[in-house]
């Protein structure tokens, strides 16, 4: 399970066996987990974030989309 940075104390990280799927985040916070797609940023689900939280969660996903999804073509494709 690659871990990208942590950000504002989120840990933002993706699943070893989710290449099959769109990229996309996975962000935890405690016992709080989202889900958001990369292209284009959009919320998929959570659980325990609030909507003013889930707010400035997509702010950073969308100020970091471009490392995100470099990490995620390095990680699936061997790209980077």
């Amino acid at each position: 399970m690659p871990t990208i940075p942590r950000i504002s104390g989120h840990r933002f990280f993706f699943y070893s066996l989710e290449g099959n799927e769109p990229p996309h985040v996975h962000i935890e916070h405690g016992d709080r987990v989202a889900k958001f797609w990369l292209s284009p940023v959009q919320l998929v689900e959570s659980f325990g974030f609030r909507s003013h939280e889930l707010s400035r969660l997509r702010m950073l996903v969308l100020e970091n989309r471009a490392a995100f999804l470099e990490a995620w073509d390095e990680h699936f494709n061997g790209e980077a």
